[in-house]
């Protein structure tokens, strides 16, 4: 009864979006038992990802290392009894030392810092000579998060590969199973986020295969993303009022799935809802005509478990940019959803994280 409700009112609702990709929907042609009475499967696409790494990503870092706040430093004027202290570069970018009051060490190497503490210094002593050492690095890190045995925040003291920040988590999650142990992170979606994008690293290969093209220097707050194969939600994304994991039910449609997510917004584009299944090395697509099921004019669609929808703001691009740009959301999602909880948070931030289109 409830449902039927819900179907009756979508016309109204659908009334208010002036999203370009619809049109006014006559009351007429709606009629709810036709929704209710099946259900049907969807027809999918195999999508073609573009891979292959930039050359950089697999090179170590040899950039000087920059300060920031958090990281430790030990400071002394030589030949000065009693200056010797550990320090650290304050949340403003400041080291206070001494007389010297506050000093910017943020985005400083140590031998420029060094040079700005001398000069700040030369007050209070004649000609010092300071030595600064880097006794902790705390302003650059990266995330490992999932079904590795220590999930966390890893300080990047030095260059460090991937396989490397797999090992430092203590391998991957193991869950025994009549006597033996069975990975149970899910190799084929694990992802690698940098600056909001999707790393093409196939950990598969690397992890199965021993393919060392794959194993990537980390950089200053990448997220490693390690998914359990055991998960059995469906991601919604994109132009919804609540973006959330769903969680999956026997038959669960995708019209059962967005009145979870309290419906589309008000510039969703219904006409082309996007269906993702399998993971980012073979990826398939279906594109869904919502606007078409709510009227009655066609019946809703059964999901299966860790399908991705996504609705867009405006009419799609290419298939293959799209489904990447879908992967993009989902991987940002689980980073912040795993990072809120790593923090303590009982929210579900994926509520927050913006959705971006073609």
């Amino acid at each position: 009864m409830a449902r039927t409700l819900l179907f009756r009112c979508m016309p109204l609702l659908l009334a208010l979006f002036g999203s370009a990709c619809q049109q006014t929907i006559p009351k007429s042609h709606f009629d709810a038992r036709k929704v209710d009475q099946t259900v049907r499967n969807l027809t999918f696409t195999n999508v073609k990802i573009k891979r292959g790494l930039d050359p950089k990503f697999l090179k170590a870092p040899t950039e000087t290392y920059i300060l920031g706040p958090g990281d430790i430093l030990e400071i002394e004027i030589a030949e000065v009894p009693g200056t010797l202290a550990t320090t650290f570069v304050m949340p403003d970018g400041m080291v206070y030392y001494n007389l010297a009051g506050g000093v910017r060490a943020e985005g400083l190497t140590q031998a420029d810092f060094a040079k700005a503490l001398t000069a700040a210094l030369k007050q209070d002593y004649a000609n010092p000579l300071v030595n600064v050492s880097l006794v902790e690095v705390r302003s650059r890190r990266y995330w490992m998060l999932g079904q590795v045995t220590r999930p966390g925040i890893f300080p990047l003291r030095q260059p460090t590969t991937l396989l490397e920040a797999v090992a430092q988590a203590g391998g991957l999650a193991m869950s025994g199973l009549a006597g033996t142990s069975v990975e149970i992170a899910d190799l084929a979606s694990s992802v690698v986020i940098r600056d909001g994008d999707v790393l093409p690293v196939s950990f598969e290969k690397l992890v199965k295969e021993g393919d060392t093209s794959q194993n990537i220097f980390l950089r200053h707050n990448d997220f490693i993303y390690l998914p359990s194969s055991g998960s059995s939600s469906v991601l919604l994304l994109g132009a919804i009022t609540s973006p959330l994991a769903v969680r999956y039910k026997e038959s669960l449609t995708l019209v059962d799935c967005l009145a979870q997510g309290r419906g589309p917004t008000a510039d969703a584009c219904l006409k082309q809802v996007v269906v993702v299944r399998g993971s980012f090395e073979k990826p398939s697509a279906a594109i869904i005509d919502l606007q078409a099921i709510l009227t009655g004019k066609a019946t809703d669609v059964l999901l299966q478990p860790r399908d991705i929808v996504w609705i867009p703001r405006q009419p799609l691009g290419l298939l293959d940019a799209t489904v990447k740009l879908v992967f993009r959301d989902a991987a940002r999602s689980y980073a912040a959803t795993q990072g809120a909880r790593l923090g303590g948070s009982k929210l579900n931030p994926a509520v927050a994280i913006p959705v971006s289109h073609p």
